[in-house]
């Protein structure tokens, strides 16, 4: 039976240790989701892409950005269209047990589940190391786990307390690594109108002042590897789909989350190509660096110290210096932290989803009786983290995260069709017909892109998530 714009059938939530069996309210507005969309896309990649992306494709890496919108737009198109027909949370196993059945959606759920926790342990360990760059003392030892503790303890608890408290938490995060990532793009760029910008990367310069020779740089003539620098650049453009999770406690998800999503998909496109022509103005040898935004901003604050004050010293020029990448580094740690509370915002709400469903056991359903949010998903994922984070050998499973993600985004888009026969669409898109088949093509191409060890470890995975599917519904059934 089709469950569009409804809530998804769910089966009660039983009170479990003095927790209500309630439904989670409807707090997220597009604001929110918003949020959500923008924290899921823009994370600590957007640090060291322009660097990769140049040594695949010179100065054509600034057109690349463009190219791969356009790559994911019919796969995001899907999920609007998709996010459009229900009211519930779950996003896309919500979506897949709609098409294919609860076992199909509990292994979209399980799948999407494990790349988000590896994700985030992940994520965990670069926030953790980004606040080493202030504070050596903690890289080792007991200190830095008791890091770790604070900062994933921080989060859950955050989460635990109130929607309302981590969208504010969000929203400020949001809005300090924006205004540092964009103060960077804004700086570097005006930074060519000046006289002797040449001086810090002549080609690129030239090229962007004088219009007659954009030409060479339309004609691709850096491109060494141009599918590999698609496919590094595709997957900073993924992770939109931690907004459609919470739907359940939108206010108007089929409005809002729409909207969100191809608004994100723009202003971050426009982003991303102002960094990269950034960072391309500002340094030569950008393709070399393992750095490339601190570098560049360390050379743009040199450069620029003189013509602020010609007769500074040596000692407050390199002060200068330490406080803008600094601030850069302020940035890339409110990029993490913003990246890694979206994520644990939404991912324990699909445990709690599918324990409604009666595809997990009850206690991941049950809801705090005053903060009103899935305390026991949140502690659970929460926890799942910390161990990965601390144990450390967490990261050969970041192989399968990029076929599991072309693997889910597949299901997803093949969804739509079956969808569509079942109820007509309330978002009419442009192409609408085309449009599965072409996000299909995508992510067929995407998951042709990885390795071996990356199709024997999701395989394993997937045999897993059988083996569970099995046991959660033999427990059901008792």
């Amino acid at each position: 039976m089709p469950i569009h714009n409804q809530q998804h059938p769910l089966s009660p939530s039983p009170a479990s240790a003095g927790f209500a069996a309630a439904a989670l309210p409807r707090q997220l507005g597009f604001w929110s989701l918003w949020l959500l969309v923008i924290n899921g896309l823009v994370g600590a990649g957007i640090f060291g892409l322009p660097a990769g992306a140049a040594r695949l494709a010179g100065d054509f890496s600034l057109w690349l950005y463009p190219l791969c919108a356009l790559l994911i737009l019919p796969v995001l198109l899907c999920f609007a269209e998709l996010s459009s027909r229900f009211a519930g949370s779950g996003g896309p196993a919500v979506y897949v047990s709609a098409a294919f059945g609860p076992a199909a959606g509990f292994q979209a759920g399980w799948l999407y589940y494990l790349a988000r926790l590896v994700s985030v342990a992940a994520n965990t360990v670069l926030l953790v190391d980004s606040v080493c760059y202030f504070l050596p003392a903690l890289q080792t030892g007991p200190l830095r786990l008791l890091l770790l503790v604070a900062v994933l303890g921080a989060m859950t608890l955050l989460n635990v307390w109130g929607v309302r408290k981590t969208m504010r938490w969000l929203g400020a995060l949001t809005v300090a690594k924006l205004a540092v990532i964009a103060g960077f793009a804004l700086a570097g760029c005006s930074f060519l109108l000046w006289p002797d910008s040449t001086a810090l990367n002549p080609a690129f310069s030239t090229t962007l002042n004088t219009a007659v020779q954009w030409q060479p740089l339309l004609s691709y003539p850096d491109i060494i590897d141009g599918p590999a620098a698609l496919l590094l650049l595709v997957y900073a453009f993924v992770g939109f789909e931690s907004a459609l999770i919470p739907a359940g406690e939108a206010k108007n998800p089929q409005r809002d989350l729409p909207r969100a999503l191809l608004s994100a998909l723009l202003l971050v496109t426009l982003l991303y190509m102002a960094v990269q022509a950034a960072c391309l103005a500002l340094l030569p040898d950008l393709a070399q660096s393992k750095t490339p935004l601190l570098d560049a901003t360390a050379r743009l604050a040199t450069h620029m110290t003189p013509h602020l004050s010609p007769h500074i010293s040596t000692a407050s020029a390199a002060a200068l210096v330490s406080i803008a990448t600094s601030i850069l580094m302020l940035g890339i740690i409110a990029s993490v932290a913003a990246n890694l509370l979206g994520a644990m915002f939404s991912t324990p709400r699909l445990s709690h989803a599918l324990a409604e469903q009666g595809q997990l056991p009850a206690w991941f359903a049950a809801v705090h009786p005053r903060f009103l949010t899935p305390a026991h998903a949140i502690w659970f994922f929460g926890l799942l983290a910390l161990l990965l984070a601390s144990l450390g050998s967490f990261l050969y499973l970041a192989a399968a995260t990029v076929l599991i993600r072309a693997l889910l985004y597949g299901l997803c888009c093949a969804a739509l069709p079956v969808l569509r026969r079942q109820q007509p669409s309330p978002l009419q898109l442009p192409l609408a017909a085309l449009l599965p088949l072409l996000a299909i093509l995508v992510c067929l191409w995407l998951a042709s892109q990885v390795s071996s060890t990356s199709v024997w470890l999701t395989g394993a995975l997937i045999g897993l998530g059988l083996v569970l599917s099995l046991l959660a519904k033999s427990a059901s059934t008792r």
